[in-house]
């Protein structure tokens, strides 16, 4: 096994992180997995990439992506106008999973986040992923909100 990086994301990764993304039962239902990719992925990472406050950053293995996650850099009033790190879309291969990768990823996303003056993270996380609200516990992270969310357009 070879040493897993942690870079940003460059657009030859989009197939994997998608990829990675529609892993799951949940992501199956809202992803879409082609070759090309569809466009609106591609707008996606363009938007993303050229947004100063936002990080898409894969975990790579030699040339294979293992994991991906996003942060996003949040300025705000609250908290004597802290800025924050939301961090979302952590997606870990299935086939690495139980060794410790998830947790170097958001170890490594907090202190993306420490180093860019962000006062605290978050993330939310599907109220039916019961393993990952019991990961995320016991690195620390505490249930303390209720999330909402309002669909805009069908997926």
């Amino acid at each position: 096994m070879q040493q897993v990086s942690f870079r940003p994301a460059h657009l030859s990764d989009l197939p994997a992180i998608i990829a990675l993304l529609a892993e799951d039962a949940l992501g199956r239902g809202r992803e879409m997995v082609s070759t090309p990719p569809d466009p609106r992925y591609l707008a996606a990472f363009e938007a993303i990439k050229a947004d100063p406050n936002q990080m898409l950053v894969v975990a790579a293995e030699g040339e294979a992506v293992v994991g991906t996650l996003q942060i996003t850099f949040i300025p705000g009033l609250s908290r004597a106008g802290a800025w924050r790190g939301q961090i979302e879309a952590v997606r870990v291969a299935a086939s690495r999973r139980g060794n410790g990768l998830g947790q170097r990823m958001i170890a490594w996303a907090i202190a993306e986040s420490r180093a860019r003056g962000c006062g605290l993270v978050q993330l939310t996380t599907d109220k039916s992923r019961a393993g990952a609200h019991r990961f995320y516990e016991k690195l620390g992270f505490i249930g303390s909100h209720e999330g909402y969310k309002l669909a805009l357009r069908p997926d």
